[in-house]
């Protein structure tokens, strides 16, 4: 019988069952065609039939990549062995599992990548090889509403929410493996948040003087000391240095570009980044976005440039201490440093969801006139986005490496402390 191939050219991947349930089909029909070391020829937009890749990889590269074009006739992958065969495959649709909702999320993470339409080698974006596993994996032997990524990001979701420890994280671990041997779920907290990682959720430590003179960072990452006042980086017992080296303060900073390129990888946020263009109050006496204010006004006449294209982004930074511990603690202070994006319309871009952290600063006092040592890794950042900008692909209208965060006047950022409202 025919085969269906009408999937192959879906451009939306990640939204589209059709595609899913044709990917499934194709990858039960080659299993035959493996040679004996379990490689075949990958039909991916970079592979292009040139590489071989053991066929549990070839789900992750065909819908990163996409099908390559015009390879109709699957020569390489048994279709004439099937014909002459005489061989009958069931459908895309035919018994195979429904597309779970962790597809849309990897949809989101790698859809820098998953419409170029680039050829060469091998994409070298093998990280998202285990979290497909973890898609294809059943939690547990015939238990198919579940795959085993879908169960570990609601179980991290519920330990957020309820403010778990990590050891009592551990244990429920332990207690499920205990209980129900066969299900395929990681061993710990610490390959839980590995795995997460992967996906976008990490951050970066970086040590910081006790004293908060200087973090031990670029230039100073190798130094043991600080630069400013010669303080020692790590914490001493009997003034010498304990057999771990345990640093006095950590600061964590999340990286900001990944986080905006997934904006603009999310057509439905796509578009509502551009609603600071045609949203602005029609009333002069009416402020109900700063897009409304004279000092947006003011900042596009001085750049022009940045004001012609809408999918410039303006950010707005806060920061506010706060008592982690709650009433066990009343002298701790921890300072998180927040961005809301302003090109969202005013009832979102306040929404918890669409906040982003960039940086949580460690107490116990607070940072005071020394934020801007804090504040350093943001606003490198900043200013490495101001002047080379960042190339993403833009969901919503389907474009791809377009520079959306860049060229040269990259961002309008205001600033705003729990001491000072504007």
């Amino acid at each position: 019988m025919t085969i269906d191939k009408s999937w192959m050219t879906i451009r939306r991947r990640g939204s589209s069952n059709e595609f899913w349930n044709g990917l499934q089909h194709f990858l039960q029909m080659e299993k035959p065609f493996v040679n004996d070391r379990g490689f075949i020829k990958c039909p991916c937009r970079r592979c292009l039939n040139n590489v071989s890749h053991q066929l549990e990889d070839l789900e992750s590269h065909i819908f990163r990549n996409g099908f390559m074009f015009r390879y109709n006739q699957w020569i390489h992958h048994g279709e004439l062995a099937s014909a002459n065969a005489g061989t009958t495959v069931a459908g895309p649709s035919g018994g195979i599992h429904e597309r779970d909702e962790m597809f849309d999320v990897l949809d989101d993470i790698i859809s820098e990548d998953a419409d170029e339409d680039a050829v060469g080698g091998p994409s070298s974006n093998d990280q998202y090889d285990d979290l497909f596993a973890a898609l294809r994996s059943e939690l547990y032997p015939g238990v198919s509403s579940f795959s085993s990524l879908n169960f570990l990001v609601k179980l991290m979701h519920l330990k957020v929410l309820n403010k778990w420890t990590n050891k009592s994280f551990d244990e429920l671990l332990k207690l499920l493996k205990l209980a129900f041997p066969k299900i395929d779920l990681v061993e710990s907290h610490y390959e839980a948040k590995k795995l997460m990682t992967k996906m976008g959720l990490g951050y970066s430590s970086i040590h910081v003087c006790k004293n908060d003179c200087a973090l031990f960072w670029k230039e100073n990452s190798l130094k043991d000391t600080c630069p400013v006042c010669s303080e020692s980086q790590w914490k001493l017992q009997s003034g010498k240095r304990s057999g771990k080296n345990v640093p006095h303060k950590v600061l964590r900073y999340f990286p900001v570009g990944p986080r905006l390129k997934r904006l603009f990888a999310t057509s439905k946020t796509a578009k509502l980044m551009r609603w600071h263009s045609t949203g602005k109050s029609k009333d002069n006496d009416v402020m109900r976005h700063p897009v409304d204010g004279k000092s947006w006004q003011e900042f596009d006449k001085r750049h022009p440039q940045f004001a012609s294209d809408v999918r410039n982004v303006r950010l707005g930074l806060a920061a506010d201490g706060f008592n982690p511990f709650g009433n066990m603690s009343l002298s701790y202070s921890m300072w998180p440093v927040v961005l809301t994006t302003y090109n969202l319309p005013p009832w979102i871009c306040m929404k918890a969801e669409y906040l982003m952290l960039s940086l949580l600063i460690p107490g116990p006092q607070s940072p005071g006139k020394d934020i801007d040592v804090f504040l350093r890794p943001l606003i490198d950042e900043l200013k490495e986005l101001w002047v080379h900008g960042l190339d993403t692909r833009d969901a919503a209208y389907e474009t791809v490496t377009t520079s959306l965060i860049g060229g040269r006047k990259a961002f309008s950022t205001t600033y705003h402390t729990g001491l000072l409202s504007s």
